[in-house]
């Protein structure tokens, strides 16, 4: 099992920008797609983006050009610019399994085995 830890999240202006951290531990080797996912009151949990270890990079529509995932060895990252109000959400990070990279680009949560307790982002207009 991967252990997944989030930080980061808090309340900011629309426009502003945030950077949230996924502590990475545990049984790494056991995964090789990551993800971020939210999820606002009322609605679906939805795929933000995800990263393959070979180094690709996915992301939902609604925050292409936006945001950006990186990683290192320790932890993983999303870079929030220009966020919006209906960027309001608890963020999760996610990790799956051993997966083919298809299923890694397709953002969806069912594909995800391990999660963090979430971190919530609120952004005002």
């Amino acid at each position: 099992q991967v252990h997944l830890v989030e930080s980061g999240g808090g309340s900011v202006q629309a426009g502003g920008s945030l950077r949230l951290s996924c502590g990475v531990s545990g049984a790494t080797y056991r995964s090789n797609c990551m993800g971020w996912f939210r999820q606002a009151p009322g609605k679906e949990r939805e795929g933000v983006g995800t990263i393959f270890d070979n180094g690709g990079f996915y992301y939902g529509d609604s925050v292409k050009g936006r945001f950006t995932i990186n990683r290192d060895q320790n932890a993983m990252y999303l870079q929030m610019n220009n966020l919006k109000p209906e960027d309001t959400a608890m963020y999760y990070c996610a990790a799956t399994r051993i997966v083919r990279e298809e299923v890694c680009s397709r953002l969806q949560s069912r594909d995800f085995a391990d999660w963090g307790q979430g971190t919530q982002v609120t952004v005002s207009s």
